[in-house]
């Protein structure tokens, strides 16, 4: 075959391929009495889009929800803590030092905690209490990165408290101001067990950024801890830090052989199942239930295309007779309907996309707007609103979207193929 042949042979295909996209398009854009069609092909865009974009705001809200929550809980608490049977740990120093020899441990911060109240002016409530060394408060980046006023130099020995914001907020302290602590666990008289109080200075502000922490927690020296709670010498528990803690259930066996039968070795993951558990059980049904939205729209699709098959049955024919395949007029149809759900899903991941990257601002222009707290902090835990895009679900969100859309046509297209065009001529 010569080259000339060759591009005869192939300038048809072009050009009937350019048609099919003509005609599609054609389609799409219906004229007055058509415009019920039209109407049906919008809602359908309306829906991809509204189904993209959502399933993509939820799934990245939910996953940075998980993730901050995650790194505050993990900044904070320990990835393995080791409490002692007895409820007290007298040899924490050389214990601490043994369990640091560990692969992986990177800290070992003995503690002494417990329940106290709070009186400030009149003012009273709870928080948990946690004696902790200068130096391993140091490491909690969560916290020393985050001081907002005083400073945690000399922690030790200055022997005053370190507050979160929410709680000096909550009872209208300062830096130097005084708060007055009352524990339940006091010297023993003959009347009973008298509560301990004792008045301490405020040395530092700091703000987490999960208000249950800034609204509840009291760092104080350990050695003060100790006397507060009358504790001695001994420890409450010694909390580890790991270089990875996705790894702590490797770790742990180790620190179990290492404290033997006097202590018991708790992960982080053991501590906080039930609540990431709930966490991926309610992502798991969202994502479920907003699917639904995909699959609306896509039955819109396919309502939408019967109907446009129907109005255009004598096009069909004509096209027919004119020698369009079955395949040719299947195309037709397909791109007409894969065009709704390809610009739909485009549309809904760049307003997914964008509205992720701005959920903060949003969040508080609705606010202001609202006049009412969107995302409180007492019930969401979080100061802010975040958002975390997953590129794999991002991926698997649109190509679900485009699944759908391509099946939804396939009916409707195959419907319109088959349709013979001498009964669409005899009846029009």
């Amino acid at each position: 075959m010569t080259q000339t042949e060759t591009r005869q042979s192939r300038s048809p295909a072009r050009a009937f391929g350019a048609f099919e996209w003509l005609v599609s398009m054609r389609y799409l854009r219906a004229r007055r009495r058509e415009g019920f069609i039209s109407v049906i092909a919008g809602f359908s865009f309306l829906g991809i889009m509204l189904g993209v974009a959502t399933l993509i705001i939820v799934m990245s809200v939910m996953n940075g929800f998980r993730t901050e929550l995650l790194s505050r809980i993990l900044g904070l608490n320990g990835h393995v803590v080791v409490r002692s049977q007895e409820g007290f740990i007298r040899n924490y120093d050389t214990l601490a030092a043994s369990l640091m020899k560990i692969p992986g441990v990177v800290s070992a911060a003995p503690l002494v905690d417990g329940q106290a109240m709070i009186t400030v002016n009149g003012l009273s409530g709870g928080a948990l209490v946690r004696g902790i060394r200068g130096a391993d408060l140091d490491k909690l980046k969560a916290v020393s990165d985050h001081v907002l006023m005083g400073s945690l130099d000399d922690f030790d020995a200055r022997e005053g408290v370190a507050i979160g914001s929410r709680l000096a907020a909550n009872f209208h302290l300062r830096v130097g101001d005084q708060l007055t602590l009352l524990s339940p666990r006091g010297p023993a008289t003959p009347f009973g067990t008298a509560p301990r109080v004792k008045a301490f200075e405020i040395v530092s502000i700091f703000e987490i950024g999960m208000s249950e922490y800034d609204s509840s927690i009291v760092f104080m020296p350990l050695a003060a801890a100790q006397k507060f709670f009358g504790a001695g010498t001994t420890a409450a528990s010694i909390e580890l830090m790991t270089k990875n803690p996705d790894e702590v259930d490797a770790i742990a066996p180790r620190v179990a052989d290492r404290v033997g039968d006097c202590c018991s070795v708790q992960t982080w993951q053991e501590t906080n199942q039930s609540f990431f558990s709930a966490l991926q059980v309610e992502r798991n049904v969202m994502f479920l239930i907003l699917t639904l939205i995909l699959l609306v729209a896509s039955l819109n699709i396919i309502s939408g295309l019967i109907m446009l098959v129907k109005d255009k049955g004598r096009d069909i024919a004509v096209l027919r007779t004119m020698g369009a395949s079955r395949g040719s007029i299947m195309r037709i149809f397909f791109i007409a309907g894969s065009s709704i759900g390809a610009v739909g899903t485009l549309a809904g991941f760049t307003l997914g996309v964008v509205f992720c990257e701005n959920i903060e601002g949003i969040r508080q222009f609705l606010s202001a707007l609202s006049g009412t707290q969107l995302f409180s902090p007492e019930v969401y835990f979080l100061s802010h609103m975040p958002a975390e895009i997953d590129p794999g679900e991002v991926i698997s969100v649109v190509g679900m979207a485009l699944g759908l859309s391509f099946v939804a046509t396939l009916y409707p297209a195959w419907r319109a193929a088959s349709l013979d065009p001498v009964e669409a001529l005899r009846y029009e």
